[in-house]
C-alpha cells in the first residue's frame, strides 16, 4: 500500500522526478525535525543528513545545505561567498523563501528556486538523506544529484 504524501512532499517529490532522481520518499513514523533525529530514525551517521538550513544574505534567502555534523559558521561562509552578512531567516522569511516549515525544508519543491551552497563534507558519503517538504519525510540521494537539483555552489561552511 502506498502512503500519502502530503501536498509539499508532492511537490518535492515531481520536483525530484524532473530532475531525474528516483530515490522515493520515505514517511517517518515521528517528527525528524532536526539532523540527530533523522540520523536515528534512518539508523545512518548524522554527518550523512544533508540539514536544509535558510538564511538571509543581500536581501535574499539563501539555503545552505550543509552536513548534519556541523554548523554553519555565517561569518566565514559570508567572507567565502564575497556576501555582506548572512543570518538566519526568520520562520515567515523560511516559508515565504519555500513554501516549507522549518525542520521539513527540501532543498528543492519551492515555490522559486532559492540561491543554494551545498556543504562540500557531504561529499564525503555515498548517500545522503534529506527532508522531503515536512518534518516526517526524508529522501535519499547522491552528493552529485544534490548539487545538480538545486545548482548549488558547493562550499566548505563550518569553520575555518
Amino acid at each position: 500500500m502506498t502512503e500519502v504524501l502530503h501536498p509539499r512532499s508532492v511537490l518535492v517529490r515531481d520536483a525530484l522526478r524532473a530532475a531525474g532522481i528516483q530515490g522515493e520518499i520515505r514517511v517517518l513514523p515521528d517528527a525528524a525535525a532536526t539532523a540527530t533525529a533523522a540520523a536515528d530514525a534512518l539508523g545512518i551517521e548524522v554527518g550523512a543528513i544533508a540539514n536544509s538550513l535558510v538564511f538571509w544574505s543581500d536581501d535574499e534567502p539563501l539555503l545552505v545545505m550543509t552536513s548534519g555534523a556541523h554548523r554553519v559558521d555565517t561569518v566565514a561562509l559570508a567572507r567565502r561567498l564575497g556576501r555582506a552578512r548572512i543570518v538566519r531567516a526568520t520562520v515567515d522569511q523560511v516559508r515565504a523563501a519555500t513554501g516549507q516549515a522549518i525542520g521539513g525544508v527540501a532543498p528543492t519543491g519551492h515555490p522559486v528556486p532559492v540561491p543554494t551552497v551545498v556543504d562540500e563534507a557531504l561529499a564525503g558519503f555515498d548517500e545522503l538523506w534529506a527532508a522531503a517538504g515536512t518534518p516526517h519525510t526524508v529522501f535519499p540521494l547522491t552528493f552529485a544529484e544534490l548539487v545538480a537539483l538545486t545548482g548549488g555552489t558547493v562550499a566548505k561552511v563550518d569553520a575555518d
